[in-house]
């Protein structure tokens, strides 16, 4: 019986340990699918109608090759007429402009054309294996009729391999194998700006008046709570002079009784 026992007991063992294996190596295989692809991310808001500033992330799916190009893709049907790289060390930078069907109309003026790619070519460096690279870039005006901004890429290795990442996710739908960038856009602001503009001079104007009003307040509030405490110490000392006088009189008449009491 006992043997039968532990024989149950290790081969009950045997099969959870090599469950266990099983479900690790499924967390891992379908956390690289879900994560391990070129995807853009704003720094901070952005925001319909206004300016964002953006990080492509390109991570090194290759054990044993290297990413030495990267290709943006901007979207036709929602064009961009600014679309200005960050220089990126080691990173030769390309902004490729295309005619516009329809004009845009931007700040009171017609834009005729539009920022189509922006390239990225290895000068010097490489996204290796088990690496990533963020390329920033500040885009606007960002358009108002959508949610969304698909940035299709293409990913080139020192092999000569090419991965294209172009297919659109839908919304419900399992993620594609190579899905393309998305960008989100939130609600519109009113001051159309969004997380890559600058404040304006008025607004740094009005700010420091804040500062300044607030300052002279606090000294205004400080004076205030000065002359307070200075009035509470001058009470509080005239009490104790008073309470003084009086106990230093009680004295003396308790010495005259008892002095008369003595002559009695």
């Amino acid at each position: 019986m006992s043997v039968s026992r532990t024989h149950l007991s290790r081969t009950f063992l045997s099969r959870a340990a090599l469950a266990g294996t099983v479900a690790a190596s499924s967390v891992l295989l379908l956390s690289g699918t879900a994560f391990a692809h070129v995807s853009v991310q704003p720094q901070g808001e952005a925001a319909k109608g206004g300016y964002a500033t953006v990080n492509v992330k390109v991570p090194n799916e290759r054990d044993n090759a290297s990413t030495v190009k990267v290709e943006v893709s901007f979207p036709t049907d929602h064009p961009l007429a600014s679309v200005m790289p960050q220089p990126v060390p080691g990173w030769k930078v390309e902004v490729t402009k295309a005619k516009l069907a329809k004009p845009l109309e931007m700040h009171g003026k017609k834009i005729n054309e539009a920022v189509a790619k922006v390239t990225w070519t290895a000068d010097g460096s490489k996204i290796g294996p088990g690496q990533f690279q963020q390329f920033p870039l500040s885009l606007g005006q960002l358009p108002e009729d959508t949610d969304k901004l698909v940035l299709k890429a293409i990913q080139t290795y020192d092999n000569n391999e090419v991965v294209r990442w172009i297919e659109e996710p839908k919304e419900g739908a399992a993620e594609p194998e190579s899905p393309a960038p998305v960008l989100k856009l939130s609600a519109a602001t009113g001051d159309h700006h969004g997380g890559g503009a600058a404040p304006a001079a008025d607004d740094d104007k009005d700010a420091h008046g804040k500062d300044e009003h607030a300052k002279n307040g606090a000294h205004e509030d400080g004076g205030h709570d000065e002359a307070a405490a200075s009035s509470s110490t001058d009470t509080a000392a005239r009490v104790l002079g008073v309470v003084g006088i009086l106990v230093g009189l009680a004295g003396v008449a308790f010495g005259v009784l008892a002095g008369r009491r003595r002559q009695a």
